[in-house]
């Protein structure tokens, strides 16, 4: 018997998302009667279109375009350049022709389209940051550009949903019907559609499946998974499709429409090792054994399924990830951004490796600790973590992790890296923590020794008053002297942030960017990110909104997908107002700009800040200089 796992398209490009490492190398080592492989057919779909052959087809149809927009014309114009450069220029960024880079950097070899406009209109504030970069960095830059401007043809001219790591996402993030969804399966293909189609039917003849798994972490990957479970139905009509993953756990929990069967055989719920075993184990006995978290369609409608006296695997017993199967040297890695700890997330091959399954802190009321994958908290020993660093590094030859927990232990990661350092083994690691004080700068300095070179962490509001109501456990004082202590280690941090809690008035908004400028100044945070905050179902807030000030509005009838919930918050600040200028104050200190500059000048133009009454800030412009000298 015969089991594929497969990556829809999109994801990051630089390296494998890890559910099907995860699964493959559980189930190779629990159900040896079975076959287990694994496939990605997103970097397929990425390699297709970004090749030769695909640009010559883009190119065809695009020249076609009843009414092309000002990119469009522009990409038809230089067809050939493109043509003639993207094979170069995806061997460059993949890591096999580095001496192209001194053509790259030229501005001469590849064709610049309007992502490159960006590059001289910052010439002279940015020109510190780039000209600070060596020859490689620099193409790698450029070359991205590159990619960035073709992503944007694709995206205008043949298929409005293409996105380099998302697809289609509108159609299933929160979703109450599966009509959109369908729809868009049903329409006639776009060039992208077809050669989507033509991967899956590929796949069928190349690795003959008697079960396929298909993961959905994000609403970007489930245009992808139905595309391709729909083709692989025609294709081979035997074999049995399951849908798993990130996504389906969080949005798919109240599923109840049975159209949703005629892509899929089964969906499984959370952790997908003992379901997924349970499945292959029910299928092998036709039936006889139970199934585990488990949706299937009977007489028509939708049943879930699943056996209490079954468990989840114990996190020190889930085995070695495995790459194997998966076309590690095809991936690229991107450099889009020049802020060095950004470009983590695009550059580079990561082997990922997870130190706890959950969340040991999960009190954070914005977050989904009613769910399985942060309420269920379960630890390996920093021995067996090592030993699988050791399998990977082995197996993949890269000594690069990133470590994918919702936030890693403080003590985990402490006998992680004495024992990294104990057994003589260099990796170069990164991952997401909380700011807590248990950080503490001789935590920092041990786990920069064993190879982390940066952390991520939730600062979220960046208000002491909001912090306590969202339960996040930190201060703001709290937060600079911790990472401090990691940026005076040599390690970076980035921090998520949040702008829209339930309750927050301007001035607090306000407040919290001086913060946040502040930490940056003082070189406590290397990089950031602003996120709207959104009320989930299986969050706190979600569950019980009035304790946090809001007012659910009804919901329509959901019959698939359920996540955010729409809402009222009294207190009237206008947050989408202030979300362009967050980011574009945000963007500047991530390159060691616009610290002197009044933060008011980020939100528009003065008539428009006067209409929205933008307040100064009310914080001590020495308050996270103040935190510091605690340290």
């Amino acid at each position: 018997m015969r089991l594929l796992l497969l990556t829809p398209p999109m994801v990051q490009l630089n390296t494998p998302y890890p559910a099907t490492a995860y699964l493959t190398g559980y189930l190779r080592q629990a159900a040896p009667a079975w076959q287990v492989s694994q496939a990605d057919p997103a970097i397929t779909l990425f390699l297709r279109v970004f090749s030769r052959r695909g640009l010559t087809d883009v190119a065809r149809v695009l020249a076609q375009h009843a009414q092309p927009t000002a990119r469009v014309v522009a990409f038809v114009q230089n067809a050939d350049r493109y043509i003639n450069t993207v094979d170069a220029a995806v061997r460059f960024l993949q890591g096999r022709d580095p001496s192209l880079a001194l053509r790259i950097e030229s501005r001469t070899f590849l064709p610049e389209g309007s992502r490159f406009a960006a590059l001289d209109e910052t010439a002279d504030t940015m020109a510190w940051a780039f000209g600070a970069l060596g020859t490689a960095d620099k193409a790698k830059h450029l070359a991205s550009l590159y990619i960035d401007d073709v992503a944007d043809v694709v995206r205008e001219g043949l298929d409005a949903r293409f996105e380099l790591s998302r697809y289609a996402e509108s159609l299933a993030s929160s979703a109450p019907t599966f009509d959109p969804l369908d729809e868009a399966l049903g329409a006639p293909p776009s060039l992208i559609d077809s050669w989507l189609d033509d991967i899956a039917r590929e796949l069928v003849a190349q690795h003959a499946p008697d079960v396929v798994g298909i993961t959905a972490p994000f609403p970007g990957n489930v245009y992808g998974a139905f595309r391709i479970a729909r083709a692989i139905k025609e294709a081979s009509p035997h074999t049995k499709l399951v849908l798993g993953g990130g996504y389906v756990n969080t949005e798919l929990r109240d599923l109840s429409e049975p159209r949703v069967f005629e892509y899929f055989d089964y969906i499984t719920l959370d952790d997908g090792e003992r379901p997924l075993l349970a499945l292959l184990e029910h299928l092998q006995s036709r039936g006889s054994t139970p199934l585990f978290r488990t949706f299937v369609r009977e007489g028509g409608r939708v049943v879930y399924k699943s056996n209490h006296e079954m468990h989840d695997v114990p996190h020190r017993d889930t085995g070695v990830p495995t790459y194997d199967g998966l076309p590690l040297n095809d991936y690229l890695s991107l450099f889009e951004m020049l802020n060095p700890m950004h470009r983590l997330w695009s550059d580079g091959r990561w082997n990922k490796l997870t130190v706890a399954h959950g969340c040991y802190w999960k009190k954070c009321s914005f977050c989904d600790v009613t769910l399985d994958y942060i309420s269920r908290y379960d630890a390996a020993s920093a021995d067996v973590l090592v030993d699988r660093i050791e399998s990977l590094v082995a197996e993949t030859g890269q000594t690069g992790f990133h470590l994918v927990d919702e936030a890693a232990p403080p003590a985990g990661l402490r006998a992680l890296a004495e024992r990294l350092l104990a057994r003589d083994v260099v990796i170069t690691w990164w991952g997401n923590i909380r700011f807590e004080k248990t950080f503490t700068p001789e935590l920092a300095q041990l786990l920069a020794r064993s190879g982390c070179v940066a952390v991520s962490g939730g600062l979220e509001v960046a208000s002491d008053r909001l912090l306590k109501l969202m339960q996040k456990g930190v201060t703001v004082e709290q937060v600079a002297r911790v990472t401090k202590a990691f940026a005076d280690a040599g390690i970076m941090v980035h921090a998520y942030l949040m702008y829209g809690f339930p309750t927050e008035t301007m001035q607090e908004t306000i407040d919290s960017l001086e913060r946040v400028r502040q930490l940056f100044e003082q070189g406590c945070l290397q990089s950031a990110y602003w996120h709207r905050f959104a009320a989930t179902a299986h969050s706190p807030i979600g569950k019980q909104p009035d304790a946090f000030g809001i007012r659910l509005r009804p919901p329509p009838a959901v019959t698939f997908a359920r996540n955010e919930l729409p809402f009222e918050d009294p207190t009237g600040c206008d947050h989408d107002f202030l979300g362009h200028g967050l980011r574009k104050a945000l963007y500047n200190y991530m390159h060691g700009l616009g610290f002197e500059v009044d933060l008011r000048s980020w939100f528009g133009t003065p008539r428009e800040r006067r209409a929205a009454n933008v307040p100064n800030p009310q914080v001590p412009r020495d308050l996270v200089q103040k935190a510091l000298q605690a340290l």
